[in-house]
């Protein structure tokens, strides 16, 4: 049932999880509020246990991972492969059909949206939405009232920070890196990936790093204003395809 997934990661699934949740967490936006065990386990060896118990509480993120575990058969949800899956997208996302989504969705969301908030989150499903970070940020985010608090340029802005994106490393500048990212734009109403920019993103902390030994024209997956992991073709092709899929069923309804 798990065929078409991708080789499972190196690194435990504990602390790959650990190393995309650490962006929003130290910024107080989701997850426990110990930050800084959650970094010091994923950059010093990681006690597993304790990065399990942390993950749990990540109460946006978590029941994804256990729709997608459920979903091929596999009793973990913090698998190396189910957590790539829900960050960056893999072959396991295809098997989460359209009625489990659903129903989780049901679960989770209802009783939070009106009107036709709910009637276009409850179709995406069956226009072919994955349970994975991308469709989250473009298409659950909006609907639970990120466009209406603000300007359309800050909710894009804030989508764009959230979202798991990539840069291509120019420099390593102190603790920060200097990359080309490829931003989300709103054009003509649409949601679309635009043209590469400079951006400084974070890449160490007190001497540790999620990216250590990482160079110039390696790429990079960031999170808000984190450098989560260097990427290999494989995951670089998939983030982008998979992103690009998300944007494809979040504009059916913008």
């Amino acid at each position: 049932m798990i065929s078409t997934a991708a080789p499972k990661p190196e690194v435990a699934g504990p602390i790959l999880f650990a190393r995309y949740a650490f962006g929003p967490n130290r910024l107080g936006y989701c997850g426990p509020e110990d930050s800084a065990e959650l970094f010091g386990e994923a950059t010093g060896g990681g006690d597993l246990r304790a990065l399990r118990n942390n993950a749990e509480q990540f109460e946006g993120a978590y029941p994804y991972l256990q729709l997608i575990a459920n979903a091929n058969g596999l009793t973990d949800p913090l698998d190396a492969r189910v957590v790539e899956a829900y960050w960056l997208g893999n072959g396991l996302l295809e098997n989460v059909t359209p009625g489990l989504l659903g129903r989780s969705l049901d679960t989770r969301f209802r009783r939070r949206l009106r009107g036709d908030g709910w009637r276009w989150l409850a179709d995406k499903p069956n226009a072919g939405a994955l349970p994975m970070h991308a469709f989250h940020v473009l298409d659950v985010f909006p609907r639970l009232g990120l466009m209406r608090t603000g300007s359309i340029d800050n909710a894009v802005a804030i989508m764009d920070s959230c979202r798991i994106r990539w840069g291509r490393v120019i420099e390593r500048d102190g603790d920060f890196l200097v990359v080309s990212a490829v931003p989300l734009a709103m054009v003509d109403g649409k949601l679309e990936l635009g043209a590469p920019r400079i951006e400084r993103v974070r890449g160490w902390q007190e001497g540790a790093s999620f990216v250590n030994g990482v160079e110039p024209n390696d790429v990079v997956s960031i999170h808000w204003d984190w450098a989560c992991d260097t990427l290999d073709e494989r995951r670089l092709a998939a983030l982008q395809s998979w992103t690009r899929r998300e944007l494809e069923i979040a504009n059916l309804t913008i």
